[in-house]
């Protein structure tokens, strides 16, 4: 065996043992609501299906911080409601997220798991192995490229194996086939500032652009840190996202 692949394989084994050393359980949930009625009401169960693949992409490629930024707070919305932990998946060419970054988005840094990965394929095997353990919360893996069918149904299965929040980041324009429930496009919008012109909200462009047995539709959102809650921004009449709105297989 190359060296390569055995200091993979030792990266894999060393991530198994500190999952299963962290263990604990949790009480299941089915969902994570949005916490907004309109987009809630879009989604068969009410909210983000827990234990299943959903999928987020950056509207460009100057989008990849606000799709991340979308990603955290939604891990940090979900780790506000019960104990645990959550796993990041880092892909080759993604910065590690820093704390003052974390705690700006509501994420406590001692909750989040972070392991860099040199491709894909490891990420993939990373956010397996973290999909097994009882400790965790939530999964989020950032990958290289588009999310291939074969390793969408490996993941999601794994994910229906438990009821953690999976979300996987893939960058822009890298579309492809895949078994995701829900699939997220993100795009930066001037934030809320305060009266010091500090940045006191975040803002986000979210489209959902698919939703299986559900709508889709899209929307201007602000995050609430402190209270860990999305907020509609404004009002957005989005009069094609109605109308393209259709009951999905």
């Amino acid at each position: 065996m190359d060296e390569p692949a055995t200091d993979r394989t030792t990266a894999i084994s060393t991530l198994r043992d500190l999952l299963q050393a962290r263990a604990k359980p949790e009480g299941g949930r089915t969902t994570l609501p949005v916490g907004i009625d309109a987009i809630d009401a879009r989604m068969p169960l009410e909210g983000l299906a827990l234990g299943a693949l959903h999928e987020i992409a950056p509207e460009s490629t100057t989008d990849g911080p606000a799709a991340l930024g979308f990603a955290l707070a939604l891990v940090a919305r979900h780790l506000a409601r019960g104990a645990g932990e959550a796993m990041l998946v880092l892909g080759r060419g993604y910065p590690a997220p820093y704390g003052d970054g974390l705690s700006d988005l509501g994420l406590d840094p001692g909750r989040l798991l972070l392991i860099e990965v040199e491709n894909d394929t490891d990420a993939y095997r990373a956010m397996e192995e973290s999909l097994s353990a009882r400790g965790l919360r939530a999964v989020a893996g950032l990958i290289e490229t588009g999310l291939p069918l074969i390793q969408s149904r490996r993941l999601h299965l794994a994910a229906g194996r438990s009821d953690r929040l999976l979300l996987v980041l893939r960058p822009a324009g890298a579309e492809s086939a895949n078994v995701a429930v829900t699939r997220w496009r993100i795009g930066a919008a001037p934030a809320l500032r305060d009266r010091f012109g500090g940045l006191a909200r975040p803002r986000w462009r979210a489209s959902l652009d698919r939703c299986r047995n559900g709508r889709t539709g899209f929307w201007l959102l602000e995050w609430d840190h402190a209270a860990h809650r999305f907020d509609l921004a404004g009002a957005l009449a989005d009069h094609a996202a109605e109308t393209r709105g259709t009951r999905l297989t």
